[in-house]
């Protein structure tokens, strides 16, 4: 068989090529008229969706929140006590305000409510004591004696706001020094990945939330605080200052630095949470250590005389039949 008159010579491969090129063209010419591409009425499509779901959602938030305001106005009642007696001069010194932020509390309307409070307390006390010893415990009794016991319980009333916010502050600060170090270590985890140290502390709220919302709301309010204090300094104190725990305050010393010197904040966050955590442990040691003691009076009224019953009444029983 004779291969060779089955190769093309020069003019037919020409005559292809070119037959190739011109049908190559055509298809390039023609393409977009045969095959329309449809991605700018797509991206136009998922505009108009997007515009729409903005203005239904906006609507309706705007139509849940007519009403609603970030700021918690007083109370008509409390406002009207604290400007009638004119509390508002023991709140000058910032102290109330600030234990009232420790314990949670921010704005205007606790600071009036807890003054309102710690002025009716007392002559609420002092009425409920006095009704219920005249008409339940001894309606014979003196009068004047009721009076001053009343009086004498009534005045306890001006100091349960402040123990009241006291336990607050407490469970506060037991609820932030167990989660902390948690906290810390997940601050160290976004400064690393390479975060700002805005955006770790807004990952690190929104994260730690269900676990802590103490830690969390902290968090959130630092990261307001840096984003429209001019001295971000003054954010990092607030954050100390509003807690009152001591591990925070030596983070927030270390933030201070870095944001001053320039040193990596890595390291410093990586010990300031093992130190955290040892003295987390420390402490529920020292809870351990201290257990005993306290297991003793228990014991010696509930444990030792059944005990002790359990061990004598046979003997005693016996003791009786042999007599």
């Amino acid at each position: 068989m004779n291969l060779g008159a089955y190769i093309p010579d020069a003019d037919q491969l020409s005559a292809m090529m070119a037959g190739f090129a011109v049908f190559s063209a055509v298809v390039a010419v023609s393409w977009p008229y045969i095959f329309r591409n449809t991605l700018a009425e797509r991206m136009a499509k998922v505009e108009t969706e997007r515009e729409r779901i903005r203005q239904r959602e906006r609507s309706r938030l705007n139509a849940e929140k007519r009403n609603v305001s970030l700021r918690v106005e007083p109370k008509r009642l409390f406002q009207a006590i604290v400007d009638r007696f004119n509390l508002a001069k023991q709140a000058e010194d910032g102290e109330i305000i600030h234990k009232l932020q420790m314990a949670g509390y921010r704005g205007q309307a606790p600071v009036t409510s807890f003054l309102a409070v710690r002025l009716i307390a007392p002559l609420v006390i002092f009425v409920a004591c006095l009704v219920y010893i005249l008409l339940v415990v001894r309606p014979e009794a003196p009068l004047l004696g009721v009076t001053a016991i009343a009086a004498a319980l009534g005045s306890l009333g001006y100091f349960a706001p402040a123990i009241f916010v006291r336990n607050r502050i407490t469970k506060r600060q037991k609820a932030i020094r167990r989660s902390w170090p948690e906290a810390l270590d997940l601050l160290l985890i976004t400064v690393e990945a390479g975060m700002g140290i805005e955006s770790a502390f807004r990952k690190v709220g929104e994260e730690i939330g269900a676990q802590s919302p103490e830690i969390a709301e902290e968090m959130l309010l630092t990261t307001a605080e840096l984003s429209y204090l001019q001295d971000r300094r003054q954010a990092y104190e607030n954050l100390g200052r509003r807690t009152g725990v001591e591990g925070v305050r030596a983070v927030v010393t270390s933030l201070i630095q870095a944001e001053k010197y320039g040193t990596p904040l890595g390291q410093a966050l990586r010990v300031m949470a093992q130190e955290n955590r040892d003295m987390r442990m420390s402490e529920a040691e020292k809870k351990a250590a201290g257990l005993p003691p306290k297991l003793t009076v228990p014991m010696i009224l509930f444990f030792l005389p059944v005990l002790f019953a359990v061990i004598i009444t046979p003997a005693a029983i016996q003791i009786a039949g042999v007599q």
